[in-house]
Order: C-alpha cells, then sequence, then structure tokens
C-alpha cells in the first residue's frame, strides 16, 4: 500500500476525512485510477469502517479503465455504474 506508484493511503484518508464531515445517510461516488484496487484492499484489510463502506460507490476514471481487464470495466467503468452519469473521473487532473 506504500510502495512505488499509486499511493491508497492518501486515498483513504481523504475519504475518512470526508465522511466525518458529511450528513450520516449521505452516499459518494469515488472515481480514482485505481478504485477497483482500492475496494478491493478496503474489503480484504478492513481499512475503512463498514458504516463508510456501505455509503461509498467506487469507480474507475475513463481514461484509465481501458487498462483495465474487461471484467473490471465491466464493474468500475462510470458509464456501467448508476450513479455516475457521464463523469469521467478526469476533472481535478
Amino acid at each position: 500500500m506504500t510502495s512505488a506508484g499509486e499511493k491508497q493511503h492518501y486515498a483513504l484518508v481523504l475519504v475518512k476525512h470526508l465522511f466525518d464531515h458529511l450528513p450520516a445517510k449521505m452516499t459518494v461516488g469515488l472515481l480514482y485510477d485505481i478504485g477497483c484496487q482500492l475496494e478491493h484492499s478496503c474489503q480484504k484489510w478492513k481499512l475503512l469502517d463498514d458504516g463508510i463502506l456501505s455509503r461509498l460507490k467506487f469507480g474507475i476514471s475513463v481514461f484509465h479503465a481501458y487498462g483495465h481487464q474487461w471484467p473490471c470495466q465491466l464493474v468500475y467503468h462510470p458509464h456501467k455504474c448508476v450513479g455516475f452519469g457521464l463523469s469521467d473521473g478526469e476533472g481535478c487532473e
């Protein structure tokens, strides 16, 4: 999680901080280059509270999606996930 490349712990800190300031019933869609791996890590290692995970929908940003395997794209591509609309996840880059 702290090796070279994408550093998942930065995303986790941001998510935890965000949920500290949101109403308890609000859900969030998270588009991240490695959203699929982040969700897997969170579930496998219990990195986020179940109350947060139940209100968080993971996805991968559009331009990075095509570097992922087809089964991953089917689950995490924002145009195939309900709730993301036409978001591409690349607004901050």
